[in-house]
This record gives structure tokens, sequence and C-alpha cells, in this order.
């Protein structure tokens, strides 16, 4: 009995060891001849410098070297005697070193780094190097990617430079551990053992982060609380910033415009106040005396109920400015974040970022950028781009994409969002005619920006593996991978993902990247198909609500999104309807605003549609959308299926956690699919066509449905 009870303990580490170690698995190295060849060439390594980021990716490497060839090559510290690696930044190679890679260092930033094969006193080495020891530790993690994947090290030539500055994951954490819209167990951030005692898990986070380029991480919840910035919680902040300080990442906080009132004893938080302007800069002096590279703030204000400079007759660019004027001295940043929307204008809520802060467009502060969601409603499965990309010239603006599935079924189901990432990224804003991406304008290469960034926020929580579903931390990856990279292809990071995590065997690869790939599509099709948006069941998000009417606020409300009637359904955005259309460059305008060329997957975000509407594949709008429904079911199912066949690939604990939820998706996919249909069916009057499965249950069964278990709901 008691070794049955050890059997059943050691499986069970070794499971939750794979599911914690996330893509950094560094799993044994089964090609033969791969494997020799990395054995042949990495005899001998040489690390320069004595710095804690320099130990890091020196620990890194042994680690890697004896989990996938299950040895470790001898390690020096100096350039004697015999060698095959060398890994340290500019200021510590010799002369000869530093000429010969001369033209490789001018094509970097500060954080690029060098893979090479170069010749050393006549003999082929392989050098990874950098400006500095972070950049190192970033070429040590994409070394050991390449040898995760299983490429060739003969003849590498990489200068690789991250294209944006801020690469940084928003954490909707609250300070009693609870997260907003998080789906993966409680807060990583145990404030009550800090500054003390420090988790392990606090730097296997910053180890990850690191892997993939991202350098920040805002601690606390964007509907902020002003406690954080108390000289008793900024202990245990600083006491996180020493952890992640060798791994490149900065911390920032959340400021609570408020704050000089709830814990500055002050009658106001007016940003022309002098005394609030005294109040902010001591702040800041006291952070950054505590920590010297602290980032700065990301602010909520005046949107969804948050304090901010509106409540004082001042504007966004007041707010900003003056947080910017004390963090200025210290090399801070104030991101500003235009999601706002106002309970007074039930006009079109889509328009109203753009309209307020559009005209803003450079008068914002050089240490100030502007935090822009991806769309202009709220991190839907498919929005067009945010109009406000093709708008501020003269403004940074960094993107801020949703890695929690808020409103995509949660963690329960499997969505590779780089391909959702991706299509924002490569979409036209023509602001400075064709090719002008949205990538281009949050890189900084269209307006010649001098800060650039992305956002993501965290999905990320204390389940043993982290997201809460497997295929979850690939979100939170190809999150990091775009950030250091806008033009990567999501089908590239699909593939080092599942080589990094799970196999790199072709048999499992090919068709579990498939299904990744389209993974998003399907999620659009049985949740919000040809452009629907925002019928998702109110406050928590989770599961189709599309009857939901009884809001206190026009714009919470489903219905103020699908306008469905008798005549048809859809939101109308053209020149007939809102004008939001307009906020576009006139070639954008002119593609969504004609129902000739804007595409179906947008149709209804734009577009006021009978019900017998011809698609482009002749069928009517009701017959496309209902079947549209179907095939998001039956791409769940698909899913199922080739997952079942890669059951022999991988370890069975991982295999058994992915069936489960899948199943669970299969199960919600028929949800949205019956709801919405019956619903919908109201409307149009018509019966579903042939192919399409009759719902089990009636609308009213649906409309019945409470959750009172449904996670993340603030």
């Amino acid at each position: 009995m008691s070794y049955l009870i050890l059997s059943v303990l050691i499986s069970f580490s070794a499971s939750a060891q794979k599911d914690y170690k996330l893509w950094l698995q560094y799993n044994a190295i089964v090609n033969s001849s791969i494997a020799l060849e990395y054995k042949n060439n990495l005899k001998g390594i040489v690390v320069l410098g004595n710095s804690e980021t320099i130990k890091i990716a020196k620990k890194e490497l042994e680690t890697g070297f004896l989990e996938m060839l299950g040895n470790v090559p001898e390690i020096k510290t100096a350039l004697k005697g015999e060698y095959n690696l060398i890994a340290g930044s500019q200021s510590n190679l010799d002369t000869e070193l530093k000429n010969s890679l001369q033209s490789d260092f001018q094509k970097l930033n500060e954080e690029g780094f060098i893979i090479k094969s170069i010749a050393v006193k006549n003999k082929k080495q392989l050098i990874i190097t950098g400006k500095n020891d972070i950049a190192v530790l970033y070429g040590v993690f994409n070394f050991l990617r390449i040898m995760q994947t299983n490429k060739t090290i003969k003849n590498l030539n990489i200068a690789d430079s991250p294209k944006t500055n801020i690469r940084i994951l928003n954490h909707w954490d609250n300070l009693d551990r609870t997260i907003e819209r998080g789906y993966a167990g409680f807060s990583l951030w145990n404030w009550q053992k800090l500054p003390d005692f420090i988790d392990q898990r606090y730097i296997d986070y910053a180890r990850a982060n690191a892997s993939v380029g991202i350098n920040g991480t805002v601690l606390t919840n964007v509907n902020a609380n002003a406690l954080i910035l108390t000289p008793q919680y900024l202990e245990k902040v600083e006491a996180l910033a020493n952890v992640f300080r060798p791994y490149g990442i900065k911390v920032y906080l959340t400021a609570r415009f408020s704050a000089p009132i709830e814990i500055g004893n002050l009658k106001t938080a007016d940003p022309k106040d002098s005394e609030v302007i005294k109040w902010w800069k001591n702040k800041a002096s006291e952070i950054y005396k505590r920590i010297p590279d602290f980032g700065g703030f990301l602010v909520k204000a005046n949107s969804e109920g948050q304090p901010g400079p509106q409540n004082y007759g001042r504007d966004h660019v007041d707010g900003a400015n003056m947080l910017a004027d004390a963090v200025a001295p210290f090399g801070g940043v104030i991101m500003w974040r235009a999601f706002v929307y106002s309970e007074h204008d039930a006009n079109d809520r889509a328009k109203q970022a753009y309209a307020e802060f559009e005209p803003y467009d450079g008068k914002f502060k050089e240490n100030v950028i502007v935090q822009v969601k991806n769309g202009a409603i709220d991190f839907q499965p498919r929005e067009p781009f945010h109009p406000l990309f093709g708008a501020m010239p003269k403004t940074p603006l960094m993107i801020e994409f949703q890695i929690t599935q808020e409103y995509l079924g949660f963690s329960t189901h499997l969505v590779f969002l780089p391909k959702l990432f991706q299509e924002v990224l490569e979409s036209d804003t023509y602001k400075k005619g064709k090719g002008s991406t949205v990538a281009k304008v949050i890189d900084g290469t269209l307006h010649g920006n001098k800060i650039t960034g992305i956002a993501g926020v965290a999905n990320i929580g204390n389940d043993l593996n982290w997201t809460g579903h497997p295929f979850a931390q690939a979100n939170w990856y190809g999150f990091g991978r775009l950030a250091w990279n806008p033009y990567l292809d999501s089908e590239t990071i699909a593939e080092e993902w599942l080589k990094c995590t799970f196999s790199n065997d072709e048999n499992f690869i090919k068709p579990v990247k498939n299904m990744m790939i389209e993974s998003r599509e399907a999620v659009v099709n049985y949740m919000t198909p040809l452009g629907l948006h925002h019928i998702m069941d109110t406050g928590h998000h989770y599961g189709p609500g599309p009857w939901v009417s009884n809001l206190s606020r026009p714009e919470w409300n489903p219905t103020y999104y699908h306008k469905a009637d008798k005549n048809g359904i859809g939101f109308d955005r053209s020149e007939s309807g809102t004008n939001a259309i307009l906020q576009y460059a006139p070639e954008v305008k002119a593609f969504f605003g004609n129902l000739e060329t804007c595409p179906e997957k947008d149709l209804l975000w734009f577009h006021h549609v009978s019900w017998d509407y011809k698609l482009k594949n002749g069928e009517t709008l009701w017959n496309g959308m209902a079947l549209k429904y179907q095939e998001g079911v039956n791409q769940v199912k698909e899913m199922q299926q080739v997952w079942k066949n890669a059951e022999k690939y991988i370890d069975s604990e991982r295999f058994k956690e992915v069936e489960m939820l899948l199943e669970i998706q299969y199960k919600e996919a028929k949800w949205w699919r019956d709801a919405c249909l019956l619903y919908f069916q109201q409307f149009s009057g018509k019966d579903l066509p042939a192919g399409v499965e009759k719902p089990a249950q009636a609308l009213d069964y649906f409309k019945s449905l409470k959750f009172p278990f449904a996670p993340g709901n603030g």
C-alpha cells in the first residue's frame, strides 16, 4: 500500500512539474543526429562576467544542457583553454572579438543579442553576446530555444533586437489576491508574506518572462487601490523588484487618481492644484528611492467609475502630464489608458475613445504613452482594429491585448490568441498610405515615436500550471514573442511552443499546430460569427446572453450591440448609421462602409443587414449565420479528435487534462449555438437550415441559467 501511495505521489509530482515548467521543459533530445551535433559542438563553455544576470544565464545553460543532452560541458570564466561556446556582454569580450563583431553590434539596440558562429584563434566558436548582460540572457534563452526545437547550430548568424521598448504584462490583481478576469486561481503576489518570504514562483515567473523578452510587469489592477502606494506596500513591491531586476524586468504600479485624498489627507486630487502636484512628486521620489529602476504608472481614469481629472473639470492631458512630470526626473513613464466611454452618450460606444483622445494628439509629455485596446469595444473574439491607431501620429501609442480570456470561454476553452493578435497587428490603417499597419504604429517606425510598447492583460494565477489551461500557456508565450517582434507569424509561434512544451515529433506537431491556428476562428464561429459582438451574459461574461436588455447603462446590454429585429441584425456604423467608419482613413472607411467590400467576418459590426441578405456563398444571412454557429461546434469536435490522436506522443496527465477541457468546450460551444439561434430565430422567423442540429432545450431554459461560480468577476 505504501508503495502504491508513493507511486501516485511521484506520478502527480512529475505531471505537476511538467505543467509548471511551461515552455522551458528542456526535454531530452531524442533525434540522435541533432544530439550528436550539439555534443560535438558544445564541449566547453566560457561565461564572461559575474553579475546576477550572468549567473542566471550560466545556470540556464547548465540546466538546458543537462536536461537536453544529459551532461554539462565544462564551464569556464576566462578565454583560456578549449571551448566552443562563449557567452558574455560586449564589455567583457577581448579586443579581437569586439572588433570582429563590430558590424553586428551596430545592428542592435540596448536589449538586442548576437548568436554567431565565428573563427576565434583559427578555431570555429559560437558566441552569444549583446551590449549588456540582460541582452546576453535573452540570447541564451534564444539559443536554448534553438536546441529545444532541434534546429542545427552550425553557421548561426543571428542579430536580433526587440522592436518595442516596453513589453509588459498588466496584472489585474487585487490586494486581497483575487484577480479581475482571472481564471487560473489567485494572485501570485502574497502580500502577507512579503517582503521577507520570497516565493520560488516569483523567480520562476521572472525566468519565464525573460525567456520570451517580456521586460515589465504591472503588479496591480487598473481598477486601482491607493493602498499600494503606501510605505507598508511599497516595501513589498521593492522586494519583488529586487527579484525581477536580474531578469531585466521593471516593476510598474497602477496609480489611483484620487490617491492624494485617500492616502494623502488632501481635500482634492485636481491635477492643477499645487499641493496635489507636490504630493505626486514626493510620492514618485519616495518610490524611486526604494526602486531606482521603477518603470512608472499605468492609469485608468474617468472610465467605468474610476476617478480622474474630469472630476475637476480637467482633461486627460492635464492628468497624464501632471503624473509625467512627477516621474520624468527618474526616467519613468506614464501609460495612460484610452479605454473610456460615457453613460451619457448612447450614440455608439465604439466611437467614444477616438472622439475623446484624437483631439489631444501631440499634447502629451514625451514620457506619456497612450495605451489603446486592440479594438474599440472590449477584447471581443473579433473586432476591427481600433481607429485611434490611425489617428494620433504625434502621440506614442501602445496596444493593449487581453491574454486572459474574459470573452473567450475563460480558461476552459482552447483558443490560440496569437492568431487574433497577428490579425490586428497586420491591419492596415492607411495613415501614410498602403502598408501603414498597426504593427508599424506601435513599434514607432511609422511616426518615429521615441517610446513604444505592447501590453498584455495577464492570464497568470497560482494554479499549478499557471494559466488554468495547458494551452493557455501558449498565449502568454505568444504575447511575449509578438511583443518582441510584432511581425512574427502565429504559425511559427505555435510550432515553437509545441516543440518546447510537448514534443518535436512532426506527427504530433503538424495536426496540433493546425488545431491551434484554427481554434480562434472556431470560437468566433460558435460565439459571435459574421461580426456579432458583446453578446455575452452580463457581469461575468460567461456564456451567451444576447437577450440581456435590463442593465442601467445602454452600452452594457447585448441588445445594444446586435440590434436584432424582424428586419435583420447588426450595428449600423456606416454613413446611414452612427458613421463610426468616419474615424478611419478614407480607404478603410470605403472598404468597411460598402456592403460589397466589407469582409463578411466584420459584416454585422458595421451594417444592419436583412435576414434574407445573400452572402458570398449564396446562403441567406440567417442560414449562413446558423451554419457558422454549427461550423464552430463541428470544429471543436474535430479538435477533440486531433487531440485523441495525439495521445501517444505526450504524457498521460497533460493529455487527460486537455481532453477533459475540450469536452467542456464542446458542450459550451453547443450551448452558445443553441441559445443564440433560438433567441435570434424569434426575429428572423425562419427555420434552421439543413445541417444545423436542433436545440435540445427551449430558449427559456437558457435564459434561466445562473452562474454564481463564474470566476474573475471583480
